[in-house]
């Protein structure tokens, strides 16, 4: 898959996804939301792929949202399309069957925070911030914003940060549980990446991934499907979610590594 605006690596068994428009902060233009959708179907296809990792380029943002040079010189049917481009792609990431990971090298406005928290984990470089700015454009946060922000900070806070436009620096952002991981310093490599943000969250991901994959997978689709149910779906959903993985291989091999005091080797099967 090739698409300059977005850097497709397959790494042992992580994907990288990085945003490459660095002297557009790596803003949300139609080729890039196509890339991100199209290296989600790839990512989907290869079983080999335990994780995925998206992480912007450049040192002055993430991902700065929607690319409104592009908007700009858009009808009402090609910004109503857009929005669905938009809505479709971030959906497609938080429903990737494989943990996903947003590296934040930068601060993230609008839709950058978007897509951030389409991820199921976030790791930010500690002098960055997030910013939803759309009320103060005349919009809304339409791209799950005003939906998985509340789910993640609460609705008092979300209704804050939306209703006011009020920036969360990355210490406040794990403070509330938004971001998880911070990291210090500005360091960039010679392609333009965080070196130390992605040594940091490479580190992380090898961690994840030592856990059997259906495990992870059945562990975030319990999560997922279970969080807005009442108390007893909810634990309907779990259950039907472990007895999937009663007769697999992997639920075999890692009690006999336990009984062995080995490491298991998972094979997704």
């Amino acid at each position: 898959m090739e698409s300059k605006e977005l850097v497709f690596e397959k790494e042992g068994q992580i994907a990288w996804l990085k945003l490459n428009r660095p002297d557009k902060l790596n803003s949300l233009n139609k080729p890039l939301l196509e890339a991100l959708l199209a290296a989600c179907e790839t990512i989907k296809q290869d079983k080999s792929i335990r994780i995925a990792i998206i992480i912007g380029s450049g040192g002055r943002a993430f991902c700065a949202g929607a690319d409104l040079s592009e908007r700009k010189g858009m009808t009402e049917a090609q910004v109503i399309e857009y929005h669905t481009l938009i809505q479709k792609t971030f959906q497609t990431i938080d429903e990737l069957p494989i943990p996903t990971i947003a590296a934040l090298n930068s601060s993230a406005f609008g839709g950058g925070v978007e897509l951030a928290l389409s991820c199921d984990l976030r790791i930010m470089v500690e002098d960055s911030i997030f910013k939803l700015t759309e009320v103060r454009l005349g919009i809304i946060p339409g791209a799950g914003g005003t939906q998985r922000l509340p789910r993640l900070i609460g609705k008092s806070r979300a209704k804050e940060m939306i209703l006011t436009t009020k920036a969360l620096t990355a210490k406040e952002a794990h403070e509330i549980g938004l971001v998880h991981r911070i990291i210090p310093g500005i360091d960039f490599g010679d392609d333009r990446f965080h070196f130390g943000l992605t040594n940091n969250v490479r580190s992380w991901a090898k961690e994840i991934i030592q856990a059997a994959p259906l495990s992870l997978e059945q562990a975030k689709y319990a999560i997922d499907n279970g969080y807005d149910c009442d108390l007893n779906s909810g634990l309907a959903i779990e259950t039907e979610a472990y007895l999937k993985l009663l007769n697999t291989e992997d639920r075999l091999e890692g009690l006999k590594a336990f009984a062995e005091k080995r490491e298991p080797v998972y094979q997704g099967k």
